[in-house]
């Protein structure tokens, strides 16, 4: 397929998505109860997605969902003329997105899809066992019978789904569940930014190879963990969890991508 249709099919079902959460967000408020002078309906614009928003989203969602392949060029027209925006919340978006590394932008060629090499999977994933054990093990001391009963809504949907597109995003919320009543913001949006830098890989990684039954068990494990309140011991399995993952996750890349 073109890279550029490609581009326009996954950014056009991402846009589709979007607007549905902002039409449902961002309505318009109209006041009701007085009339302003001039007769006026009043729209709270602070609370409008913007369109670098916009782009943003759709593209992070096309990445991280392996819908645009590493390499793949982003053209900032192409992008602006299907979003029927300008190249200015374009360049915003894929600006962030770099900063993500979600991007990579080369000089007089423009943007890409990053990749990711075996040295970077094996820094993310040592810093992920690092700040996820620690994260997970403050959480336990402070979670709520909620959480728990959340958390195990996810385990099971995750261990039953057939669908091989959900498993990311069910891994994802499992683990974010136990660590949200950790009441640490800061490391929780570090590691949702890490999440989004190897999601698609490992998402993958769980279709192509035997994964799903082994996080299947290790998931059971630290669950079990949380539920009987041993903070050491969930934070043992968490970081045995991730460290796996990574040996099995450069094994898989190893194996699958082509030389350069």
């Amino acid at each position: 397929m073109d890279p550029i249709c490609n581009i326009k099919k996954c950014l056009y079902d991402e846009l589709q998505q979007i607007t549905l959460i902002v039409a449902g967000h961002n309505k318009c408020r109209v006041q009701t109860d007085k009339e302003n002078s001039l007769k006026l309906k009043v729209v709270n614009i602070a609370k409008m997605a913007s369109a670098s928003d916009i782009v943003f989203d759709a593209l992070r969602q096309a990445i991280i969902k392996g819908e645009l392949a590493d390499g793949e060029p982003l053209r900032q027209d192409e992008i602006a003329s299907l979003f029927n925006t300008s190249r200015i919340p374009v360049r915003e978006a894929l600006s962030r997105l770099e900063q993500q590394g979600l991007v990579r932008t080369e000089r007089y060629k423009g943007a890409f899809v990053a990749g990711i090499s075996t040295d970077e999977v094996a820094e993310i994933f040592n810093f992920r066992s690092l700040v996820e054990s620690t994260v997970i093990a403050a959480a336990v001391m402070k979670i709520k019978p909620g959480t728990l009963a959340e958390a195990r809504d996810y385990y099971e949907i995750f261990s039953k789904t057939q669908d091989p597109m959900e498993w990311g995003e069910l891994n994802r919320k499992f683990h974010y569940t136990l660590y949200k009543d950790s009441e640490l913001p800061f490391h929780l949006s570090i590691i949702n930014n890490t999440l989004d830098r190897v999601d698609r890989y490992l998402r993958a990684q769980l279709t192509m190879t035997d994964g799903v039954p082994k996080a299947n068990k290790e998931h059971l494990g630290i669950l079990q963990a949380c539920e009987d309140g041993s903070a050491e011991r969930a934070a043992d399995l968490t970081q045995e969890h991730i460290l796996g993952a990574k040996d099995v996750l450069i094994e898989f890349l190893e194996k699958h991508r082509r030389p350069a």
